[in-house]
């Protein structure tokens, strides 16, 4: 082992400020239970993705259900699912008896095939989910897939979990093409709130079924007279108050996760082993640097000898036990077998990623 600190993968950043918000919130006296600092937190996300609602919930996994609930999707209806993404995505529909159908991946985004997704349609299809991968958007736009939900009358949804920070290049933020989009604030995220996740929408009945259905039912907040169904899926105004200093340094991040990433493409430019995908760094921020390696074990391996942390890209998910769906998905397969995330905290220093690339090039000599 080296005589360095470990590089960890992923690590949250949370410092004094949100220290400093917390001691305030708790000396004030607040019930900590969702109130009005979520409610600053949920104005600052609309305002950032030019969203008309934001409703936070307690996970970015509730917040796909939730989404697609108040759309009015429903048990055995299908919905397209990239066989690539984390397993929450395919999840947060099975488990109200909406069935994925899952479809494989363009090799250099890593978002939906449309091609592969036009030809998945059934009578049954009632969405397409996409899944901006990282941040990135598809090949063929995603006005492409507007137009495809349109002409077969779909709904359009979009787990945006990966992409706080990421943009269309005609200018919409990534989640706000769909009916409803996603984020995730889990502890990897651009910002994080331990656990967390919201819905963006447009369309004024989407967010008043979400508000619902997050709070048992309620015809309105503070009553005990209930007009629908629904469970407690709610925020707290403690994760509100890291929340909202966190988006103070989003923009920051933001510029800091794009310089992260071009260093590393600089550095391992020349190593033929080691391959990234096309990341459009003028609109998109990286969530993690993700690569296609070879001897992918082999290299984690040595990395973990040099202190240096990595992680496995998600596996193709119709080969999960979970799962276990009959599907032919060679772009999955191919993630599954050679992905790999290596350190991608904001906190990373230039020197840092140096000595990771170094450490990657002594690997393959």
């Amino acid at each position: 082992m080296s005589n360095r600190e470990f590089i960890m993968q992923m690590q949250p950043w949370f410092g004094e400020e949100e220290k400093q918000s917390l001691s305030d919130y708790m000396d004030s006296g607040g019930f900590i239970t969702e109130f009005k600092q979520t409610e600053v937190f949920e104005n600052s996300l609309a305002e950032y993705v030019d969203a008309k609602h934001c409703i936070v919930v307690n996970n970015g996994t509730i917040s796909l259900s939730l989404a697609a609930l108040a759309c009015g999707l429903q048990a055995g209806d299908e919905v397209i699912v990239p066989n690539y993404t984390m397993i929450a995505t395919a999840n947060s529909l099975k488990m109200f008896g909406i069935e994925p159908i899952f479809v494989d991946v363009e090799a250099t985004t890593l978002c939906l095939d449309i091609d592969l997704v036009r030809s998945a349609i059934t009578d049954k299809t009632k969405a397409i989910m996409f899944m901006s991968a990282n941040g990135r958007y598809p090949t063929v736009g995603i006005d492409a897939f507007e137009r495809l939900a349109a002409e077969h009358n779909l709904l359009l949804l979009e787990d945006a979990a990966q992409s706080l920070g990421s943009y269309y290049p005609d200018g919409r933020h990534i989640g706000m093409a769909g009916v409803a989009g996603s984020f995730s604030f889990s502890a990897p995220k651009i910002i994080s709130t331990g656990q967390g996740g919201c819905i963006v929408t447009n369309d004024d009945a989407i967010a008043s079924k979400v508000r619902k259905l997050k709070d048992f039912g309620r015809a309105s907040g503070g009553n005990d007279y209930h007009d629908s169904l629904g469970l407690n899926f709610k925020f707290t105004d403690i994760q509100a108050c890291i929340g909202i200093e966190q988006m103070k340094k989003l923009p920051w991040r933001v510029e800091r996760k794009k310089a992260i990433y071009e260093r590393y493409q600089s550095q391992l430019a020349s190593i033929e082993e080691v391959s990234f995908f096309a990341q459009d760094l003028t609109h998109t921020t990286p969530w993690f640097i993700d690569v296609l390696v070879e001897a992918r074990d082999q290299l984690m391996d040595f990395l973990k000898t040099q202190d240096v942390g990595t992680r496995v890209m998600y596996p193709p998910i119709n080969k999960q036990p979970a799962y276990n769906v009959a599907g032919d998905h060679p772009i999955s397969n191919l993630i599954g077998a050679s992905g790999l995330w290596l350190p991608s905290a904001a906190q990373l220093s230039d020197e840092s990623i140096d000595y990771i690339c170094h450490s990657i090039k002594k690997f393959y000599g």
